[in-house]
């Protein structure tokens, strides 16, 4: 049951809030829900059975989701076509999920994570926390997605008892005893949700459906502009880095260490649902790397309860008066209880920097990759609108740029070797200092 939460708080608000920021219809939008549930229930299983074979799961990539969101921005800002945007994101998504299928074919994937070294996994985990707590912090807020929040304010009664329930996942967590620790997560949701239905009317974010009706490419057909390509292709080979992250996070608890095999088998099943993603405009799949926190607060690392949970997702997407019911969970709520357990990507940057032996030369490693990226995440889309439309999309991205500069950084730069040189000339001072003493002893 936990598992079934998990997976399902971590899903439900991204067909909706991509739905919103494209304009679609409220069926399309509940009919891509049912789809997102069918979809992600059956990638855990697959690949808790098949392909990493660990309690990891397997859903709607927040990389992904943040650059869509992002690109939907921009795109209100400069005045491009959402079925525009929407078909050439179709088309990226798809080839990305060629490369990632031949990546898994083709074993080169432990290749590529020798790129991903504990520098470039700090900053990219510390950017995905402030990219994904930043959606989650406007979701409390009470401000909507897409055009909608172009000219709107901060609901305050909604973000009080956002607030509200944040606190109390804090505190459940920090405070209450093991066992109901791990629960603090449900709790959250389950008594926000109620809370919220006596004082507000509930969200109708969607309309209830009474049958499954999946369409082909519901966020534009494809279509060819090539700075949204690119910058799909790039956010498709940088969301890479969830698989890296989230295999390697979990080698302390499994006591194992990622084998090719198992690098080979999880990317082959990602490419295979980033495709299908891409036909039915859903946000294409990774490994959460998040699961490393539920698994460490929960201690289930069996995989059987991922499977079960999986399973029940599946199933909930396949009746559609139950899917619809879930759907109503109110965005802020969902939000609060996301915005609390991604708060622990901090801790998971931590780990991987502390793995790097930082001084005041080689700093500049991963402090810079961190500001600017955190910068270009604050600032307005239509001060990139004089930068050519080619590079314009990835370059408007933080989180993109950030991760680009981090490998650059970390490949093209040996900092080992100026944290050496630091080193050494504080030996080389310690031993001057000894021999001077010997030898005003001596004298």
């Amino acid at each position: 049951m936990q598992w079934l939460f998990f997976i399902f708080t971590n899903i439900v608000i991204i067909p909706i809030t991509v739905g919103a920021a494209f304009e679609l219809s409220p069926n399309t939008i509940v009919n891509m829900l049912h789809l997102s549930f069918i979809v992600t229930g059956l990638a855990c299983i697959v690949q808790a059975i098949f392909g990493h074979r660990r309690a990891i799961m397997e859903g709607h990539s927040g990389l992904w989701w943040g650059v869509i969101l992002t690109l939907c921005s921009s795109a209100v800002a400069q005045g491009m076509p959402l079925s525009l945007l929407g078909g050439s994101l179709t088309v990226g998504v798809i080839i990305t999920s060629i490369l990632t299928f031949l990546m898994g074919i083709t074993g080169v994937g432990p290749r590529i994570a020798k790129l991903f070294n504990p520098a470039v996994m700090g900053a990219f985990m510390f950017l995905f926390g402030c990219q994904l707590v930043g959606i989650f912090l406007k979701g409390m807020l009470g401000i909507p997605f897409g055009n909608q929040a172009q000219s709107v304010q901060i609901d305050i009664a909604v973000s009080l008892l956002s607030i509200a329930i944040a606190i109390i996942v804090i505190l459940i967590s920090v405070k209450a005893p093991s066992s109901i620790r791990r629960y603090g997560l449900l709790i959250g949701i389950i008594g926000g949700w109620i809370i919220y239905a006596i004082i507000f009317r509930p969200e109708n974010a969607v309309s209830a459906g009474t049958s499954l009706g999946f369409e082909l490419f519901p966020l534009g057909k494809p279509a060819w502009d090539i700075g949204i390509i690119v910058t799909t292709v790039i956010a498709g080979l940088l969301n890479t880095a969830n698989t890296f992250g989230s295999l390697k996070g979990t080698e302390e608890l499994y006591n194992v260490k990622t084998t090719n095999s198992e690098y080979r088998a999880s990317f082959t099943i990602t490419g295979i649902f980033t495709f299908i993603a891409g036909i039915f405009g859903l946000v294409p799949n990774s490994p959460y790397v998040s699961s490393i926190g539920f698994l460490s607060q929960t201690g289930i690392i069996k995989r059987i309860p991922l499977v079960l949970g999986g399973f029940m997702f599946l199933v909930i997407g396949l009746i559609p008066p139950i899917g619809s019911f879930f759907s109503q969970l109110p965005l802020s709520v969902g939000s609060a209880a996301l915005f609390v357990s991604y708060l622990l990507l901090f801790n998971s940057s931590l780990n991987f920097f502390k793995q790097v032996e930082f001084n005041t030369v080689n700093i500049y490693r991963s402090a810079i990759p961190i500001f600017v990226g955190v910068v270009i995440m604050t600032l307005p889309a239509t001060y990139f609108v004089s930068i050519p439309s080619v590079i314009r999309p990835v370059l408007s991205s933080g989180l993109l740029v950030g991760i680009i500069l981090a490998i650059l950084l970390e490949n093209l730069i040996k900092w080992d070797r100026y944290g050496d040189i630091g080193k050494n000339h504080k030996e080389n001072e310690d031993s001057l200092n000894i021999e001077n003493s010997k030898e005003l002893e001596l004298k």
